[in-house]
């Protein structure tokens, strides 16, 4: 058994190629994607007849260079992309929304993209009901928000 193993050790490499791309789909951090064409370099050292010691020195690179170099790269070009791209939460960051209780530093409701959020100012104020406020960021399922101001001329801003 062990020498079968041995001398098809590319399947192993191939099966740890497949797996860590099928968990990457189910994760999409890209992470064992990088992990993956770690296990494809090895594959392809393995059919270019490497020792196993090399074929797993070249996995180990292979994904360090992956995970250092390129995932940085691309996360950023991911989260980089046209609003319409933008996942759920990303979408909401910089809209406006209007509260239907008031929102303090620790609690409040607002009407954000048609659906009812909790909510909370970023810096602690209070905001009345029936006001306008922007989005900042999104902590879990908290809105976390801050008051519009009214210009003269009627047009809010940040």
């Amino acid at each position: 058994m062990f020498e079968w193993i041995v001398e098809n050790i590319w399947i192993l490499w191939l099966v740890l190629f497949l797996a860590l791309a099928a968990i990457e789909s189910l994760t999409l951090d890209l992470f064992f994607l990088m992990l993956s064409a770690g296990a494809l370099a090895a594959l392809i050292a393995t059919f270019l007849s490497a020792p196993f010691v090399l074929q797993v020195v070249v996995f180990c690179v292979v994904a360090l260079l992956m995970i250092v170099l390129v995932r940085p790269i691309a996360l950023k070009h991911l989260k980089k992309g046209p609003r319409e791209q933008r996942t759920n939460m990303e979408r909401l960051i910089g809209e406006t929304a209007m509260t239907l209780e008031p929102v303090t530093g620790t609690s409040g409701l607002v009407k954000l993209g048609g659906d009812t959020w909790s909510a909370k100012t970023a810096d602690g104020s209070s905001v009345q009901a029936g006001e306008r406020v922007s989005v900042s960021r999104i902590d879990g399922a908290t809105a976390v928000v801050h008051a519009l101001r009214q210009t003269d001329s009627g047009s809010l801003l940040p």
